[in-house]
């Protein structure tokens, strides 16, 4: 329990969450009355928010437990059902009441010092709010269970075993071409036994997508959803030069670095199994063969990094904040969310023993990291922060963390094979850019061409045009079906509409927060804990600033980066 949540004002607030979760509306609605029949002057407004903060945290808590308990078994139909209950029934009317508190607060024109960014956000979803979306909302994110539900019970028979498709990933690492051939046919041809299902799903999604703009007044649900994303200091017709800006100048990097990959593994064609593998012939890289290995070798990596934040992923494991696991009738995926009353993270992974996984724990570590530095702030407002800057924290922590791969800093590799991993991850930040152009130049396509969207097929066409144009040199021809439906694959589509832009804007902060860790690594990650430290409190453009970074995606910054990244996969050769 933090400590703020006893300095408000008191209105009886329990402190129990064990009791809590057994409550009904009616229970929480008497708090929320309270609230509502206080008088707020300059005197009290200060405590008055802290309890309405707590009072969300709770509500939130309860929400999060539940939303976790749906992704660590999508098969527990019980906790399924408590979680839809829990939506409609108390996050709902829950919703309204808050909408009508942030309207008597805002109409007290009073505000308080490091306010100014979360009074914005709170105006902007006054505006927003219609009553009649928030069961809307809610189918929306019932749907995202049923997508997850599908995607959780793809599985496959591997020699002799019943397998998930995650389980089978580092399988596409091993040296053996016909293998990995195999797997990948095996894993894209069971993908696409569920492709109708799918598109069911998503074509209810659009209908209610759609419905929800409508409601509020917009003509489409992208500018909806810009608005309800609070992107404030950038533009739709940003991210459109953002995609140019890729096309132009990461695009012909990316060809280079697949063309060097082709030459070294002594190929005609480069098949979409031989993307992941090594091109000089060596085995993947196995960085560890247990979850307390995976646990051990990133404390290790943190304790590296930064005293404070190896305290933090430490606290992590002994209060059981982590899930890394991978098994069956697991969602998929990897995130961090947060226990907003215990200001606490949780970290969910799907860990099979390869490098990524290595990666993904200190990316989510990063998120994590971001929670308990902002955990001092007293209201809940100040301690929502913009994906693009959230994201800034996850991927910076994967570059601070790579110097100390190696087994001598306490990490899971000889001097060789640190480089070798570095090398990678690097060679992928390249590669992603394009990657994230198709995912979100597909997005504003999909909600600008709402109609065209909803027919399955034209999504298929749309997105083999995105995937031709910013992805070369790979063979795909004999897979036309699998480009077709890879837009089934980026779960972002379904659970979280527009989100992943911030990737691509993200990664140009992570760089220029690495750069400045090469000339001094204690600076830089100062900087970078100072800036978690503000939450949501400054806007986008002051948040890069106090990493010593800047907000922007323009050709030019773009342009840096990637000369840098090559810069050092030269280096490391």
């Amino acid at each position: 329990m933090h400590q703020d949540s006893v300095i408000g004002i008191d209105i009886g607030l329990p402190t129990d969450l064990v009791e809590i979760e057994k409550w009904k509306w009616a229970e929480y609605e008497k708090y929320f009355s309270k609230l509502n029949d206080i008088d707020i002057d300059k005197e009290n407004v200060d405590r008055w928010l802290k309890t309405w903060s707590s009072l969300n945290e709770i509500i939130g808590e309860l929400g999060t437990e539940l939303y976790i308990g749906t992704t660590v078994d999508t098969t527990d139909n019980e906790t399924r059902d408590k979680y839809y209950e829990f939506l409609e029934e108390i996050s709902e009317p829950a919703s309204t009441y808050n909408q009508n508190l942030k309207k008597k607060f805002l109409e007290t024109g009073l505000s308080l010092k490091e306010f100014e960014v979360p009074l914005r956000a709170m105006k902007s979803e006054v505006e927003l709010f219609e009553e009649e979306n928030l069961s809307l909302i809610t189918k929306d994110k019932k749907l995202a269970k049923e997508y997850d539900e599908i995607i959780g019970n793809q599985t496959v028979m591997w020699e002799g075993k019943e397998v998930t498709l995650t389980q089978l990933q580092p399988v596409l690492l091993e040296t053996d071409r016909e293998k990995r051939e195999k797997v990948f046919r095996l894993v894209t041809n069971r993908r696409l036994e569920d492709r109708e299902a799918i598109n069911e799903v998503w074509i209810k999604m659009l209908e209610v997508r759609e419905k929800i703009a409508k409601n509020a007044g917009y003509g489409n649900y992208r500018d909806w959803r810009w608005e309800y994303l609070q992107r404030f200091d950038y533009s739709p017709e940003d991210c459109l030069e953002f995609h140019e800006a890729i096309r132009e100048t990461v695009v012909p990097a990316c060809a280079s670095l697949l063309e060097s990959r082709k030459k070294k593994m002594n190929i005609d064609s480069l098949m979409p199994w031989d993307i992941s593998v090594d091109p000089l012939g060596r085995g993947a890289l196995k960085p560890f063969s247990t979850i307390k290995e995976l646990e051990d070798g990133c404390q290790n990596i943190f304790n590296k990094v930064d005293e404070k934040l190896g305290e933090y992923f430490n606290q992590m494991r002994e209060k059981k904040l982590l899930d890394l696991e991978n098994r069956k009738g697991k969602a998929p995926g990897a995130y961090c969310a947060e226990y907003g009353y215990r200001r606490l993270p949780f970290i969910f992974h799907n860990a099979v023993g390869t490098h990524n996984d290595v990666q993904t724990l200190l990316h989510e570590g990063g998120h994590a990291f971001h929670c308990y530095e902002s955990a001092h702030l007293p209201y809940t407002y100040q301690r929502e922060v913009g994906m693009e800057f959230a994201e800034v924290a996850s991927m910076s922590m994967e570059l601070l963390g790579a110097p100390y791969f190696e087994e001598k800093n306490g990490g899971f590799y000889n001097e060789k094979n640190a480089k070798r991993a570095i090398s990678e991850h690097l060679e992928k930040l390249i590669l992603f850019w394009p990657y994230m152009a198709v995912v979100d130049a597909f997005q504003h396509w999909t909600y600008m061409n709402i109609e065209d969207a909803k027919e399955p097929t034209k999504c298929d066409k749309k997105w083999s045009e995105l995937w031709h144009r910013y992805n070369p040199i790979v063979e795909w021809d004999e897979f036309q079906d699998v480009v077709a439906t890879g837009w089934h694959n980026k779960l972002h589509l379904y659970h979280v509409p527009f989100y992943y832009v911030e990737y691509g804007i993200a990664q140009l902060g992570a760089i220029q927060i690495w750069e400045q860790a090469i000339e001094n690594q204690e600076e830089a990650v100062q900087k970078y804990r100072n800036a978690l430290s503000l939450g949501g409190n400054k806007p986008l453009p002051q948040l890069f600033s106090a990493t010593g970074g800047k907000f922007a995606f323009d050709k030019e910054i773009l342009g840096h980066a990637v000369d840098l990244v090559l810069r050092k996969i030269e280096e490391l050769k």
